[in-house]
């Protein structure tokens, strides 16, 4: 069981309905994955593979894989299930939903080259199976091919999309940015990181494509701007919501279910805001004195720092954190007022991506 199974508060949706968001992310991965596929297929052949690779399609050398392939593909459903709330066409989301996952995938691909991440979903991260230059080069070609696609889409309005696509791409560059800097300043001190810093920072990081996401559908079908601003703004806040959960998930989760070391956040000095929330109380002193003894932590210091985490009242404020966000994407919802069914379909995938386990 995760932390956020217990831990969120009551004023968010009732975990149990995992049934619903499963059936929603199976029907907008048959949705998107023959358009996803035949993008994929219009690149070199070596970097298709390691392409399809990165999406779990296929193994080292393209032997298709033999369990489940890929992710759940998050972000695609949240593609689709807003083009249905601005009252877009199918096709309007298929293309938004391939655009995004193709600029998600390229941003992990670079992501686990700077983080130095061996591994993902349990397998090795593409540049430790292909190297790092060939990585580096298969996210290149799929950012290159996310703007080919918008621009390749008949009947739109390709120029506000293209600028979408683009602004998303340069905050989640700044929040990356960000992310990587926060690693170099102290834990305390003037130059300690704010707890706003780091919402600006997962704004930019993770909710500028969750906002892209949401809202791309509607910008190629001309919807008002009025919606499409909605749309991306309940994607920023709930980029935010998910970066939080990340973070507790890095300290608390089940390695087992996320398929993530723990505390590996911890044991790299990554700036979370569990961490940043517990220093900020009257009770920090020890977790404090820990992070600033100098050096990065061992095993056995990081377990000590999560439970000082805890006893300061890190993750309480980060529930409370994540908690607000989605309070402000059901606000977001009510002023869009879609259709009930895409009111519920949208709920139910927020539920799953703030209550998730991997």
């Amino acid at each position: 069981m995760t932390i956020l199974s217990s831990a969120l508060s009551p004023s968010l949706p009732a975990a149990g309905d995992a049934g619903h968001a499963a059936e929603l992310l199976a029907r907008c991965r048959t949705l998107v994955r023959p358009a996803l596929a035949e993008a994929v297929g219009r690149l070199h052949p070596w970097v298709g593979e390691m392409a399809a690779y990165s999406f779990g399609w296929c193994e080292p050398g393209g032997a298709p894989v033999s369990g489940p392939a890929g992710g759940k593909g998050l972000r695609q459903a949240l593609a689709v299930l807003g083009a249905e709330a601005a009252g877009a066409p199918r096709d309007a989301g298929v293309t938004a939903a391939v655009a995004v996952e193709l600029v998600h995938t390229f941003s992990l691909l670079h992501d686990d080259i700077m983080d130095g991440d061996p591994t993902r979903r349990g397998r090795p991260t593409a540049w430790k199976a292909y190297g790092t230059g060939p990585a580096v080069l298969a996210g290149d070609a799929l950012f290159a091919l996310a703007v080919r696609t918008l621009a390749a889409t008949p009947g739109t309005d390709i120029p506000s999309a293209v600028r979408h696509l683009s602004t998303a791409l340069d905050d989640l560059v700044r929040g990356q940015a960000d992310d990587l800097l926060f690693e170099t300043r102290p834990w305390t001190g003037p130059g300690a990181v704010r707890p706003d810093e780091y919402r600006a920072m997962a704004e930019h990081k993770t909710g500028a494509l969750l906002g892209c996401a949401a809202a791309l559908g509607a910008v190629l079908a001309g919807a008002p701007a009025g919606t499409v601003a909605t749309l991306d703004r309940a994607g920023r806040h709930l980029g935010v919501a998910f970066q939080v959960v990340d973070d507790l998930l890095g300290i608390w989760g089940d390695p087992a279910v996320t398929g993530k070391p723990v505390h590996a956040d911890l044991l790299r000095g990554k700036k979370t805001f569990p961490v940043l929330a517990a220093l900020g109380t009257p009770a920090a002193g020890p977790l404090a004195r820990l992070l600033d003894s100098g050096g990065p932590l061992d095993e056995a210091a990081a377990r000590h720092a999560a439970v000082l985490v805890e006893e300061s009242g890190g993750r309480e404020a980060a529930v409370a954190e994540a908690d607000r966000h989605i309070a402000a994407v059901h606000a977001c919802l009510a002023d869009l007022a879609p259709a009930p069914r895409t009111t519920d379909d949208l709920r139910a995938l927020l539920d799953f991506l703030v209550r998730r386990e991997w």
